[in-house]
């Protein structure tokens, strides 16, 4: 693919995207934490993110394997492959390393620990990098024309 018809994913798509992820991590894990735990889950005043070793597995370390797995073999979860985005190296514009896909997920918690800013520079940097991006050497670039093909008037 050409560099030119290439153009960074920006904020609000990426957003797009997260929602799509979390949704459907939402709609795999749900229902195995109901089974596991019952509807207790639901109501218990202990600390959600810790009801258990399972919730623990299952909320926490298989989301993470299944994202770092997808952007291993596919540069892309199943919500950045809904709006057309793919991560790639910030320099060679190839696939992302193991080592780079590891270390951006694991930038997710500097990104996040500032009240977010880290996600939230997507929107004022003008490569559209977040601070995982950054830290891991990437960036998410999609197609600028992604119709069957750009629009030309004669």
């Amino acid at each position: 693919m050409n560099y030119e018809e290439l153009e960074y994913a920006g904020f609000w798509v990426r957003v797009v995207a997260s929602l799509i992820d979390g949704i459907l991590t939402f709609i795999i894990t749900f229902p195995v934490l109901i089974s596991i735990y019952g509807l207790d889950y639901l109501i218990s005043d202990e600390f959600i993110f810790f009801a258990g070793p399972a919730d623990i597995i299952i909320s926490w370390v298989l989301p993470a394997i299944a994202v770092i797995v997808f952007w291993i073999t596919k540069q892309a979860t199943p919500g950045k492959m809904a709006i057309s985005a793919k991560i790639v190296d910030v320099s060679s514009g190839m696939a992302p390393s193991t080592g780079q896909c590891i270390g951006r997920y694991l930038a997710y918690i500097i990104s996040i620990i500032p009240l977010g800013l880290g996600v939230f520079w997507v929107a004022f940097d003008s490569r559209k990098q977040a601070w995982h991006d950054k830290l891991a050497g990437t960036v998410v670039v999609r197609r600028k024309y992604r119709g069957p093909e750009p629009v030309r008037f004669s």
